[in-house]
């Protein structure tokens, strides 16, 4: 029997893009002479595609997207060569192919408070959780992989969370959840959010799921701070108005030599601003922001992942997309948990017994 590093070697995609084969050097764990696709998911909420990074790197292949800013789309296309569909409350379930596993980063909006003995789907109507729920029903994936803030353990005092685990333990589920910092994983970044794990009782029996151990080597930013940036400096007007401000703190500066992991990277331009200077020599007022590179050093992306959007907008999308080496960690044990269980095979060559 294949040991589970040889199966997991052996499941990257042969249909990714050409976009996507340009990310192996960055995200792909290991390589293997005849890559073939392991299993086929779609990328819900999907911003700019930081799932997606993480799923084909893992050996996925993807088969839909949705995402409804503009902005997101824009870049998503830049760099996976396809336009995710728009808004998912939209989309018809004959225009989903068939899949494995559903990815989503939802947002959390309040959930109503029928009773229980109306069903947990029925608390969730009038959310966009709804729209997961009934595509899940529709489909019955093998499994799923969701992420949410950290706030959505404590949000309605932990109903969100609970009717949210509740609606899939009701749809034949096994359900798995955990806040999952990504210091703790190979980024420069302290980013608490919780994930959710859910596999289809139809199709196995409980699931022998591990959430990934974090590594005990923390990765420092100031390893990351580059030299002699231009166009990232911060006026004096701008230091007076935004980062000094007497009511709001005061910002998280950082340079070459700090040792330490930034603080959470947030979707406002204004917060931006305010905790992603660094000590520079030249400049107006000796600070300037966060770079784009250091940007996606922060949130574990390839240094070739391309934004041809706005400054402005890059920070947003940066600031709203999930830490990918936490996701990628995560869906490698989701991978392995359903090649073990037999519900999504290895490679026809290794089935029939022969090396490859």
């Amino acid at each position: 029997m294949l040991g589970r590093a040889s199966k997991i070697s052996s499941v990257k995609g042969r249909n990714s893009t050409s976009q996507e084969r340009l990310f192996d050097v960055d995200l792909a764990p290991s390589r293997s002479r005849n890559p073939k696709p392991h299993f086929r998911f779609i990328d819900l909420f999907a911003g700019i595609g930081g799932f997606r990074l993480a799923m084909v790197a893992n050996g996925g292949e993807c088969v839909f997207s949705s995402e409804w800013d503009t902005f997101a789309q824009r870049t998503y296309q830049a760099n996976f060569g396809v336009k995710p569909h728009g808004d998912i409350t939209k989309v018809e379930l004959s225009e989903i192919p068939r899949f494995d596993v559903l990815t989503a980063g939802f947002p959390c909006q309040p959930f109503s408070m029928i009773g229980k003995r109306e069903g947990f789907a029925h608390k969730t109507q009038g959310t966009l959780f709804w729209d997961i729920l009934r595509i899940v029903k529709a489909r019955r994936p093998a499994a799923l992989l969701l992420e949410n803030v950290k706030g959505l353990v404590s949000h309605n005092g932990g109903d969100t969370l609970d009717t949210i685990i509740g609606a899939l333990q009701e749809a034949d589920y096994w359900t798995f959840w955990r806040v999952l910092d990504a210091a703790e994983f190979g980024v420069p970044q302290h980013r608490e959010r919780v994930y959710i794990v859910a596999f289809d009782k139809r199709r196995m029996r409980r699931p022998q799921f591990g959430w990934p151990r974090p590594s005990r080597k923390r990765r420092a930013i100031g390893r990351h701070i580059e030299k002699n940036v231009d166009g990232y400096s911060i006026s004096k007007h701008l230091q007076k108005v935004y980062i000094h401000k007497a009511d709001d703190g005061h910002p998280e500066i950082v340079d070459r030599k700090s040792d330490f992991a930034v603080k959470t990277l947030v979707a406002s331009y204004h917060k931006i601003q305010r905790i992603t200077g660094t000590f520079v020599k030249d400049g107006p007022t000796g600070l300037r922001l966060l770079t784009e590179g250091e940007c996606k050093a922060i949130m574990g992306f390839p240094k070739k992942f391309r934004f041809p959007v706005s400054r402005t907008q890059m920070y947003r999308q940066m600031g709203n997309s999930v830490a990918v080496p936490v996701v990628r960690k995560v869906s490698r044990e989701i991978a392995m948990t359903l090649l073990d269980a037999g519900v999504i095979g290895a490679p026809r060559a290794r089935r029939r017994g022969k090396s490859g």
